[in-house]
């Protein structure tokens, strides 16, 4: 089977999409935030400028962090 993997041409990248960010504003959010989570969002938007193999381990770091994040929420 071919190397290839689906995916848009080598070279292209797509610009941000139009609109709000996901999951809305700061201010809808409110108290909600939470500073690991934040932290995490924000890591991953930093990774942005990043080369390819240092975005995936920052990606894979915000999920670790997600993951361990989320399953203490029924502990709290």
């Amino acid at each position: 089977m071919g190397g290839a993997r689906p995916g848009p041409p080598s070279g292209v990248r797509p610009g941000p999409r139009p609109g709000p960010p996901p999951g809305g504003s700061d201010e809808e959010v409110g108290e909600a935030s939470h500073p690991a989570v934040d932290a995490a969002v924000q890591a991953m938007i930093n990774a942005e400028g990043l080369p390819p193999a240092d975005q995936i381990a920052q990606y894979e770091a915000a999920y670790q962090t997600l993951r361990e994040t989320l399953a203490t929420i029924d502990q709290t």
